[in-house]
């Protein structure tokens, strides 16, 4: 208690809090579908496939805006941008609560895309909450402000009951209030003290650009014209992360040629994107797999959502002490192990309850783990990588619900799903374990300089043994 009180006294408290109450409303309506979608599905017919669809969208608009909104951070002010992203993404509540009557499916995925925005938060809302404070706490800071994804917890305990007893369009009216929060809290608290370079102007049409060809493409892809059937969705998160690459500038485009960049990207896919596409889906799979009632798979989800959020910062503080790379090799490891349990055997609910609490405290910690090596690999560039790497979580996040709809409706079973997230967990995990020794030559260099130090003359290794 005493260190994350010293922690928050080293910096503006009060910018860490507009940053987590931006993120956790965000949060919050980025999901939103997720606890609403069985309620939705009785006005609105939708297939197994369709349904993962629906959730999906708000995820994938996240993932690719990220992209862009994290551009526009590295080159404006980040308190008016997170003002920016609250209105926007108030856009969803603000249709169906004014709507006479249920709308289309079609109409719900261009929302879902607006949804999106809430999620892109992350992109701003870390690297502000992180330049007010100095980098020796970046680790535990970070996980603070992320721990706004704590706003999930919101969705299963409120939505759903919500919609049993008024409607699921108004429920989702329920959202504009916590933005108003928000709001509120960043206009008066946030301050951005991030250094600028770039052109807002053209940072600024990069975002409209992908916002407006994000929903043409979804569109598109729901209309049959990327390939019928399960071919254009799971194009879609290719061509959208291509059209935001596309609109950065060339300096930026730089850092995917790291081959750093990708792995760390790819760990983000399975530990955020696994907290976020499993928080948009497991209601529905609990349902269809336990028959579990709306309202308690609600809660459940709700529950997952707080455990996940809970330990993202005890992950920064862990990272903090050991590193994010010795964090995430275990951690990996337990996210793999959990998928191939449930792939190989599909336990009862007592055994498949246990299976996703574990699984989701992997998450929380593996995000928090991540998320401390970035400012220390990428020194300058974290708006930049923030989105790069927040998308790689947000497309992660994309195709869970996705496969797991295409493994229930092709197999009747979510097996062969669980199976593949499985096999990515076991790849990341093989490629951190490979990538260590180097690594941790960047992520502790003050424990092998205080090694060094002690001891005159001795060779240093990169893990800070002699």
């Amino acid at each position: 208690m005493k260190n994350l009180l010293n922690t928050l006294a080293s910096g503006n408290w009060r910018a860490l809090l507009a940053c987590f109450l931006y993120f956790d409303t965000g949060f919050t309506v980025w999901v939103m579908f997720g606890p609403l979608a069985p309620f939705i599905q009785k006005d609105i017919a939708m297939s197994p496939a369709e349904q993962g669809f629906l959730v999906a969208v708000p995820v994938l608009g996240a993932a690719v805006l990220r992209v862009t909104l994290g551009n526009l951070y590295q080159a404006f002010d980040g308190r008016r941008i997170a003002l920016f992203g609250v209105a926007l993404s108030a856009v969803p509540s603000v249709v169906l609560l004014l709507s006479p009557a249920a709308p289309s499916y079609t109409l719900l995925l261009v929302l879902g895309v607006f949804l999106g925005v809430g999620g892109a938060s992350f992109a701003v809302a870390l690297p502000m909450a992180g330049s007010n404070y100095p980098p020796k706490v970046q680790g535990l800071v970070l996980g603070l402000a992320a721990a706004g994804n704590i706003g999930a917890v919101l969705d299963g305990f409120m939505f759903p009951s919500l919609a049993d007893n008024f409607g699921w369009m108004r429920a989702a009216g329920a959202a504009l209030p916590l933005l108003g929060v928000a709001a509120l809290a960043l206009f008066f608290f946030a301050k951005d003290l991030t250094p600028k370079a770039g052109s807002a102007p053209r940072a600024f049409a990069g975002f409209s650009v992908t916002l407006v060809g994000l929903v043409a493409l979804v569109l598109a892809v729901h209309g049959g014209l990327f390939g019928a059937g399960k071919t254009g969705v799971l194009l879609l998160p290719v061509l959208g992360a291509l059209l935001a690459i596309a609109v950065l500038p060339r300096h930026y485009r730089s850092v995917l040629a790291e081959g750093d960049t990708w792995v760390v990207m790819l760990v983000y896919s399975i530990t955020f994107g696994g907290f976020v596409g499993m928080s948009s889906y497991v209601s529905t799979l609990l349902i269809s797999l336990y028959q579990v009632p709306k309202l308690e798979a609600g809660l459940f989800m709700s529950l997952l959502a707080f455990i996940g959020a809970l330990v993202r910062p005890l992950g920064g503080l862990v990272a903090d002490r050991i590193s994010g790379v010795r964090a995430l090799v275990l951690l990996l490891a337990g996210i793999s192990a959990c998928d191939f349990a449930f792939a190989a055997w599909m336990p009862p609910l007592p055994a498949g309850i246990v299976l996703l609490v574990v699984t989701y405290l992997c998450f929380g910690l593996g995000n928090g783990a991540t998320f401390q090596l970035v400012p220390q690999r990428w020194k300058g560039r974290t708006g930049l990588m923030s989105g790069i790497i927040g998308a790689a979580g947000g497309i992660g996040g994309f195709y869970l619900p996705v496969v797991m709809g295409i493994a229930r409706e092709t197999t009747g079973s979510y097996q062969m799903g669980f199976a593949t997230f499985g096999a990515i967990a076991a790849l990341a995990f093989a490629l951190v374990v490979a990538l260590r020794t180097r690594w941790l030559e960047w992520a502790m260099p003050e424990r092998a300089a205080l090694v060094a130090d002690a001891v005159p003359g001795t060779a240093v290794r990169a893990d800070g043994s002699v």
